[in-house]
């Protein structure tokens, strides 16, 4: 993850130098450009050798026609046939080596930038770069290594040593070697003309086949909604769609490159073919021998060769110089800040966030604006706010996922950025809301990938999350492989397992994103505990979830609206503010009691539940779905039967109050008396003038635990225990 706390630098734009030219300190593929052009040096040493030995054939024609054939001396026959045989097998022993090395060199470019490619992409997701571009980096990266371990850089090569061939055939003859240089010109402008009109042609193929993959790798991540919605054919349609459009731009490209190089292939066959005509010519005339025709023409050949390998390779070419283009872009932009110069220690006292403001990557609209505040070691934090108020957005900030706009999240008063992302790591745990486990086991995946890490500290975050037991049961136990994104788990053990892996190494902050959105009752349980742990042990915890249980063992509450705090501070504060805040009249949501003292109190919000109306001081109480009232006693109030839990009947005139779901609760220190309303429930009349009496309000314990007489529950709707936290504190 990207620990930037300052503004991210603007993507420059491509094209912007050659990718042979030095870029700056920090031009990394600049850098392995020359290391690899170093290398290459000795490689045109073996070229020259190659080249030379090139000329063996013409000299044996040569010799062949002015001295065997005249003198008809087959021992001068043999000695130039062995002599040429030898050349022969040297320029092949050298030609293979050449190539292997080339291998060589595109091998360690490629390993020397493997590390900023994967830094690339992880990080572009984070900088708000479209899908399309997402692999651009190493699709770039493997275009740029086929080119170089292919023949193309043997052309560049090869090419210094024209000029040698063109003086030779200036030595048999100046018309030849006029000839010869009006014959090369006529190929280069050919080549010219090649680079000018399959660049657009090559790029647009480029694209297209991008925005195809894009597609692609789409369909297979959601492959299983894609057949259960039977969007199948539709998707079909649109892959078909990218698909043509792929095709055509790549016929286009494959169009314009057969035929300029049909073209230079016919230019060369009418060289050779004038080459052999101004040889005839001069032997016809006398100023010329029968062996300088056939070695002109072989020469000539072997002049045209790094051309012809050129055009041959065009297309390559270009596709390996935009990408290296597009390379030194994307390794400026993505490129690790440098270490800092003093290493922090792990922080242990306080976490604070001042004046922040974060936004979407690749936008610049605050999702998130203006917030601050401090949480000491051992704190809880719960993260309230309707959908869209900008929860998630501060939590990605929180941890360092998203750079921010301004103001600064710092760790015992030292910014985030001043550690490293490896360092950050071991003092941060984050759950995200979509967990992202990786194929692997799952020891692997609680240790974060560590090759270090100890059994004794992975099986001490998999307690802590209460999931010992539950990896025991997998047929490995914690061998187990999961594989991608863990999709033989079940939601609720990706969940559990995620939530392992957020507090493995004990992590000073740690940050949960909807952590029990797919937690049953006994996860929920131990997402309760595994929180308290936390904070026993000085961990501060930052929890966002709708669902009340998660919010139980926590102490402060922030409320967002909009991208802004409009309440902070102890739970019970917050809660009584939200409260006061909502109207009566209303269907809104309901803030229940905590199920424990001095932590955040039960929150509820179930839509369209009927207000609290009161009547001369009585509380009165709607009533669950098909559950009848219960009856008290004479002027007492009436009070609805709680999910899960049953009613306790007060004193007389005492007020009733319901107990949290799944959680014990626990007397509260001079509170109010909370209630929780059900989901459409309708409100009951209360009892006219109904007298309060002067004794205090008691909360009901533990399910089946009651004080006089119980009543029993009634059932409740599982939307009720999934209500969304209260919309209604938008103000």
């Amino acid at each position: 993850m990207s620990v930037a706390q300052s503004h991210p630098r603007k993507m420059p734009s491509p094209g912007i130098a050659s990718f042979l030219s030095p870029e700056g300190p920090d031009d990394l593929v600049g850098l392995r450009l020359r290391e690899s052009a170093q290398r290459m040096i000795g490689i045109a040493v073996f070229s020259g050798v190659i080249n030379i030995l090139m000329l063996s054939s013409s000299l044996y024609m040569l010799q062949v026609y002015d001295r065997v054939l005249p003198s008809r001396n087959l021992a001068t026959l043999a000695g130039l046939s062995l002599m040429v045989l030898i050349a022969y097998m040297a320029q092949g022993y050298f030609d293979a080596l050449r190539s292997r090395m080339l291998g060589r060199v595109a091998t360690m470019f490629d390993a020397g930038l493997q590390e900023s490619i994967h830094t690339a992409l992880a990080t572009l997701p984070l900088r708000g770069v479209k899908p399309v571009l997402l692999q651009q980096p190493l699709r770039d990266l493997d275009q740029v290594r086929a080119f170089m371990s292919s023949m193309g850089p043997t052309a560049f090569l090869d090419m210094p040593w024209i000029p040698i061939f063109i003086i030779g055939l200036f030595l048999f003859h100046p018309l030849i070697g006029l000839t010869a240089v009006i014959g090369i010109a006529a190929i280069v402008s050919m080549t010219l003309l090649t680079e000018r009109l399959s660049k657009g042609a090559a790029k647009s193929a480029m694209d297209s086949s991008a925005q195809r993959q894009v597609l692609a790798d789409a369909t297979q991540r959601n492959a299983e909604v894609i057949r259960a919605l039977g969007m199948m054919d539709r998707f079909t349609a649109r892959w078909s769609q990218a698909n043509e459009r792929y095709l055509r731009e790549n016929i286009r490209s494959t169009d314009v490159t057969a035929n300029l190089g049909a073209g230079a292939k016919v230019l060369r066959f009418i060289l050779q073919s004038a080459m052999l005509g101004m040889g005839a010519y001069l032997v016809v005339t006398d100023k010329g021998s029968g062996g300088i025709m056939i070695a002109s023409s072989i020469l000539m050949g072997r002049a045209l060769a790094p051309v012809e390998v050129a055009l041959g390779t065009w297309k390559q070419l270009i596709a390996a110089r935009q990408g290296i283009m597009r390379l030194r872009d994307i390794c400026k932009v993505t490129a690790k800040p440098p270490a800092p110069p003093v290493v922090l220690p792990r922080p242990h006292r306080e976490f604070s966030v001042q004046d922040l403001s974060v936004a979407a990557p690749g936008t610049q609209r605050p999702l998130v604006s203006n917030i601050s505040f401090t949480l000491t070691a051992g704190a809880g934090l719960a993260l309230l706010g309707a959908s869209a108020s900008g929860k998630t957005s501060l939590s990605k900030a929180l941890v360092g996922i998203w750079p921010t706009q301004q103001g600064v999240v710092r760790l015992d008063g030292a910014a985030i950025d001043q550690w490293t992302n490896e360092d950050l790591g071991r003092y941060v745990g984050y759950l995200p809301q979509d967990v992202a486990l990786f194929d692997g086991t799952v020891a692997e995946n609680i240790c974060r990938f560590d090759i270090e890490a100890t059994s004794d500290a992975i099986l001490k975050a998999a307690q802590i999350a209460g999931v010992h037991d539950i990896i025991l049961r997998l047929p490995e136990g914690y061998s187990t492989r999961i594989g991608q994104g863990g999709m033989s788990l079940s939601a609720g053990q990706r969940q559990r397992i995620g939530l392992a892996r957020a507090v493995f190494g004990d992590p000073f902050l740690v940050v949960l994103d909807e952590p029990n959105a797919n937690l049953d009752s006994e996860g929920e349980n131990a997402l309760t505990r595994a929180i308290l742990i936390l904070r026993q042990n000085k961990c501060i915890v930052i929890v966002i979830s709708h669902r009340p249980s998660a919010l139980a063992a926590l102490n402060m509450a922030m409320v967002l609206f909009d991208g802004k705090s409009i309440a902070f501070g102890p739970s019970q504060e917050i809660f009584a503010r939200v409260r006061s805040a909502m109207p009566q009249s209303a269907a809104a949501a309901q803030v229940g009691a905590a199920p424990q003292a001095g932590v955040a109190p039960h929150v509820a919000a179930p839509p369209r539940a009927a207000a609290i109306q009161q009547g001369a001081g009585a509380p009165q109480v709607a009533a669950p779905p098909r559950a009848a009232a219960v009856q008290q006693g004479a002027g007492a109030p009436q009070v609805a039967v709680p999910p899960r839990a049953a009613a306790v009947q007060q004193g007389a005139g005492a007020p009733q109050v319901a107990a949290a779901p799944r959680a014990a609760a626990v007397p509260q220190e001079a509170a109010a008396p909370q209630v929780v309303a059900p989901p459409r429930a309708a409100a009951v009349p209360s009892a006219a003038t109904a007298p309060r009496a002067p004794a205090a309000p008691q909360v009901a314990t533990a399910p089946r635990a009651a004080t006089g007489r119980q009543v029993a529950p009634a059932p409740i709707p599982r939307a009720a225990r999934r209500a969304p936290i209260a919309e209604g504190a938008k103000s």
